[in-house]
């Protein structure tokens, strides 16, 4: 099996062209299945349901979450489903065991007033006597305010993922148009748009990316002067030194402003089809969980104002 696994990675890598983070995702859950075989001395290409479902029971034995056996379940579905067109097996018996049920929890996502605080975390209004904080790069003049800015900007405006904004490269970027080239999930193109502020910030941005590069060179729109390309990671730690300086009660990591793009198109009419195609959703249901986050918003405007409700 051991070799049938390696064929079958270098085939996401190859034939797919999938992701660094899912070949290794699909590794790690595809490793779990392998030792429990190993461990019980089955063979992979004739696992009978019985046997699945021993395996299903050990993963909750071990205190797996459901979501979590369902991306082990996705693995070795994909894998199955390889091995059939190699014609290694005739079907895929992991097509026939269903994923448990998962729970889908609303997705963080900030106000219209909290966003206004993040995105004007540098306006001289927020001063460090107001906040009670000592002075922080981000509250200072130099070349990485203009750059951060433009981070927050373009994570909320365009609502892309943190993997796909600092793999945009300035060949991408329409600033005609105010739409830049995203290169998502499966290598699949999609457009997204920004409006006027963002395109400020990547004009005020600009003039200092050549000095942030200190000679070196980069396609890429976000840059450090010590790779050349910024990292998701830093990113990350971008956002937590923001919130650690503002007066907000959450997290706020990448993923929480493109929940908060998709919350607030869909809270001003926007219509689902179009919100799915900008986030390069494959599938309509993913975009759905945001009509929860409307919905309930509606609701509390139903109990705060229906006279029926005051009672």
């Amino acid at each position: 099996m051991e070799k049938e696994l390696e064929n079958f990675l270098n085939y996401l890598h190859t034939e797919l062209n999938s992701s660094n983070n899912t070949i290794l995702s699909y590794q790690k859950e595809l490793e779990k299945y392998y030792n429990f075989l190993k461990s019980h001395n089955l063979n992979y290409l004739n696992i009978k349901k019985d046997e699945i479902r021993l395996y299903l029971k050990d993963l909750g034995q071990n205190k797996y979450k459901n979501s979590s056996i369902a991306k082990n379940l996705c693995a070795i579905r994909s894998f199955y489903g390889y091995l059939v067109i190699k014609g290694k097996l005739a079907k895929n018996i992991f097509k026939s065991i269903k994923n448990p049920k998962i729970e889908k929890k609303l997705p963080n996502f900030l106000t219209e007033e909290e966003i206004k605080k993040v995105l004007d975390f540098n306006n001289p209004k927020y001063n460090v006597n107001d906040l009670g904080l000592p002075v922080l790069y981000l509250y200072q003049d130099n070349l990485y305010t203009t750059r951060d800015l433009l981070i927050v900007e373009l994570l909320y405006d365009t609502g892309c993922r943190v993997n796909e904004l600092v793999n945009i490269k300035l060949e991408d970027i329409d600033l005609n148009n105010q739409s830049i080239r995203i290169l998502g999930k499966g290598s699949k193109e999609r457009i997204v748009y920004f409006g006027d502020y963002t395109s400020e910030r990547i004009n005020n941005y600009l003039s200092d990316r050549k000095t942030i590069l200190d000679g070196k060179n980069s396609d890429y729109l976000l840059v450090s002067n010590e790779s050349g390309k910024l990292t998701t990671r830093r990113i990350e730690e971008i956002l937590d030194d923001i919130v650690r300086h503002l007066d907000l009660k959450s997290k706020i990591s990448p993923h929480t402003l493109r929940h908060t793009f998709a919350t607030h198109l869909l809270n001003n009419e926007a219509d689902l089809r179009s919100v799915q195609e900008l986030l390069g959703h494959e599938s309509l249901s993913t975009t759905q969980i945001y009509t929860h986050v409307s919905n309930e918003r509606l609701k509390n405007i139903y109990n705060l104002a229906h006279p029926r409700k005051k009672e």
